[in-house]
């Protein structure tokens, strides 16, 4: 999934966007309100992580922002508060979840996890295809059976492929998806994840190349 984590503690922005590229999502970071709508209006986010007591703009009208456009982005905002009366402000502004510091980072991951599947169309929680296999909550994939090892971003664009279920996603989609803000469109680091992609999961090739399309497993 692609996520953007409005924080403006450096640390705490930095260590949150680690645990969850652990997890293989793309991970943006903006430290303030006004940086976080500039990034919204620019890449399509499936969760924003959202602290609430912002600089420059306030995570509250982020939060009303987010909710007055037609972004499919989830937000789960982030506060120190966490009186009732506080999580219910925040869920009554269009929030839609809500987390308390200090948190767990495991928590968070699965609650970001939760939200990312509330983004998109409901999808089954382990992806077959083609004699492939993948678990996005166990990070696994296995192909007729045979365990399949993927980096990160090889894991990402075969989840993007798998959930297509068929239909072609382009390149750019899959650079959308699988890589942050600072991927550079140009490197063709596209192509030479599916082309890894390829050479792991085997022959028969299942990764099909649609000339001035973009990628498909059929």
């Amino acid at each position: 999934m692609r996520v953007l984590v409005v924080e403006d503690e450096p640390l705490l922005a930095d260590a949150i966007a680690e645990w969850l590229r652990g997890d293989t999502h793309a991970v943006d970071i903006a430290p303030d309100g006004a940086a976080a709508l500039e990034r919204i209006g620019v890449n399509d986010y499936d969760v924003v992580v959202l602290d609430r007591d912002l600089p420059v703009v306030h995570g509250d009208d982020v939060c009303r922002e987010l909710a007055a456009s037609d972004a499919s982005a989830r937000v789960l905002m982030l506060t120190a508060a966490a009186e009732v009366a506080d999580r219910v402000a925040g869920l009554s502004i269009g929030a839609d979840d809500y987390l308390a510091k200090p948190f767990a980072f495991s928590e968070l991951a699965a609650r970001v996890q939760a939200l990312g599947r509330r983004s998109r169309p409901a999808v089954p929680p382990v992806l077959r295809r083609r004699g492939i296999t993948l678990d996005p909550s166990r990070r696994e994939v296995f192909r007729d059976g045979r365990y399949v090892p993927l980096s990160r971003k090889e894991f990402a664009v075969l989840t993007e492929l798998m959930r297509a279920d068929g239909v072609v996603v382009s390149a750019e989609q899959l650079l959308e998806k699988a890589w942050d803000e600072h991927a550079d469109p140009f490197t063709g680091a596209v192509r030479l994840a599916v082309l890894k992609l390829r050479r792991k999961l085997g022959d028969p090739a299942v990764v099909e190349t649609v000339t001035g399309a973009g990628y498909r497993i059929r």
